[in-house]
């Protein structure tokens, strides 16, 4: 497996690289971010690790060029900031998982396979709900014949929700199968998404399918 480390701490991406190849990975750094989006326009990885702050240009732009030029490497964002707010604007711009400095590399290493895991599985079929069409090879979602535009995280929980359709999911359930791991005290994300997925899925139709079962959590079903 090949993975792109852009981190312009020499040090953290020298460290960040030998414990990788240690772990059998094939490992290439770039120390900022304009190298970074080359690099990962020109390359094939299985995974990008993309500090938040780096040279030339900052880590979210970064991404957010990558995923404009439809580059769908899963993506790691490495950063000290921990608020709520940070995070959910790292994921919604196109990252698929965000770690905080400074952190474990147990933990980086879990990451990793957890996200290289998720981006190498075959999920077969397209899955229909109501009137929702999604297709897990282009990862494109219809409703009503309309093609809905998502961001990779919107798209991410639409799937779990269509592979677990009338059954009440809890923020903990969502967590681990969306993210691979429990948010603690950053729960409130899940909300954040499910509304962000409510409003391109729902908001525009007649029948509503994401509930909210109070208390609980959340669950698709065509009817109240």
């Amino acid at each position: 497996m090949r993975i792109l480390v852009v981190e312009d701490e020499k040090k953290v991406a020298s460290f960040i690289k030998r414990g990788l190849e240690e772990e059998e990975f094939s490992v290439e750094v770039a120390y900022d971010g304009e190298e970074g989006i080359y690099m990962a326009e020109n390359t094939a990885y299985d995974l990008i690790l993309m500090d938040v702050m780096l040279p030339k240009k900052d880590g979210l732009t970064a991404i957010q060029e990558l995923r404009t030029k439809k580059v769908k490497t899963p993506i790691l964002c490495l950063t000290a900031r921990d608020t709520v707010e940070d995070i959910v604007s790292g994921l919604d711009i196109g990252s698929d998982d965000y770690l905080t400095k400074p952190f474990a590399f147990a933990e980086l290493v879990a990451r990793v396979r957890a996200l290289i895991r998720r981006g190498t599985q075959d999920r077969g079929a397209e899955l229909f709900f109501a009137d929702m069409r999604l297709d897990p090879v282009t990862h494109k979602v219809w409703r009503e014949g309309k093609e809905i535009d998502l961001t990779a995280k919107e798209y991410a929980l639409l799937e779990y929700f269509m592979r677990t359709p009338n059954q009440v999911l809890t923020r903990t359930m969502i967590a681990e199968h969306v993210w691979d791991y429990t948010f603690d005290s950053f729960t409130n994300i899940i909300d954040v998404y499910v509304n962000y997925l409510r409003k391109k899925i729902d908001r525009d139709f007649d029948k509503k399918l994401i509930h909210t079962v109070r208390g609980v959590g959340y669950v698709m079903k065509e009817t109240d």
